[in-house]
């Protein structure tokens, strides 16, 4: 399920197969990146130093990376370890963009999608298809906070384990493996 479950794709018989995929049109994505540059520019946090895009069209998420794509991870957690940047950013596209949703990811991005179409919308369609009930589930993620792009999982009612980055996640999943040993 990447992009905040935007899209969601099973894996059968060495294969991937798209189940769904909640996407843009081309309308709205132009409207969605003039917004997040124009809220960039005026917030005034515009990064003096990039790594790669900034804006990556994801079909059915576009998400704004501060410092880029590519940029370091440590470059990245100094950028707006408080979030400070980034809420402002949002206020200024809530206004810009408001029938879209606009949440806070990672350490320097900001994802916009379809409203309704989020990770609690991709729990519930996990659900569906695994026949398995949200109490059985367990959820890892940086942004379980509110207007964070994890928060909607946490709606659902679903066990959620807050994680710095993808190592302490590697840390938790293998912890959890090796318990069920």
């Amino acid at each position: 399920m990447p992009t905040c479950g935007t899209k969601f794709y099973s894996y059968e018989n060495g294969d991937w197969t798209k189940l769904y995929a909640e996407n843009f049109t081309d309308e709205q994505k132009q409207k969605i990146e003039t917004s997040l540059k124009k809220a960039v520019d005026e917030s005034g946090f515009k990064a003096e130093q990039t790594w790669g895009e900034q804006i990556e069209d994801r079909d059915s998420q576009i998400t704004f990376s501060a410092l880029g794509q590519k940029a370091p991870l440590e470059p990245k957690k100094g950028w707006d370890p408080d979030f400070k940047k980034r809420k402002e950013i949002k206020l200024l596209l809530e206004k810009m963009i408001p029938e879209f949703a606009i949440n806070l990811g990672g350490a320097t991005s900001i994802d916009v999608t379809k409203p309704g179409i989020d990770k609690a919308y991709g729990m519930h369609k996990l659900e569906e298809v695994l026949k398995i009930s949200i109490s059985e589930m367990l959820f890892l993620g940086d942004a379980l906070f509110e207007g964070g792009n994890d928060h909607p999982a946490k709606t659902t009612g679903v066990d959620c384990i807050q994680v710095r980055d993808p190592e302490d996640t590697k840390i938790i999943i293998q912890t959890i493996i090796t318990c069920q040993k």
